[in-house]
């Protein structure tokens, strides 16, 4: 009994209190600016199913300035989809980028192939001199 009780209080101490507390602000990155990247055209979708954080790989200037093309891998746009947020401060502009399914592929077998991504983020303002941010 006495060697059950020093085996638990050995697992609370290496479970507990050595792990670091969890961060309410997700961490950001600054992913690079491309002058252009060649990609797969994607349309945001907010009816992804399943959706995951996807990191935002490059960003390049749309012409007008009001939207970055954002750039990242996934799977086939006949199964896959993304949809992007954006938070934007007079400092910076953070994307946070969400992959899944597409609702109409669900049941159905899909390819497993990678393909570089782009998708225009619409903004509220002119991206200007900000940072581009991504929610790592």
């Amino acid at each position: 009994m006495r060697a059950a009780a020093v085996v638990l209080a050995v697992g609370i101490v290496f479970a507990g209190w050595g792990a670091p507390a969890a961060s309410a602000e997700p961490t950001t990155v600054a992913p690079p600016e491309v002058a252009d990247a060649d990609g797969v055209a994607f349309t945001d979708n907010p009816s992804i199913v399943d959706p995951h954080p996807m990191p935002v790989e490059s960003w390049s200037r749309v012409s007008n300035g009001r939207a970055v093309a954002v750039h990242f891998t996934t799977g086939t746009p006949a199964c896959n989809g993304v949809h992007a947020t954006t938070q934007e401060t007079a400092d910076a502009v953070t994307v946070a980028l969400s992959g899944g399914s597409l609702p109409q592929s669900a049941g159905r077998i899909c390819i497993m192939l990678a393909v570089t991504g782009t998708l225009e983020v619409p903004l509220k303002s002119p991206l200007g001199d900000r940072q581009v941010l991504s929610v790592a």
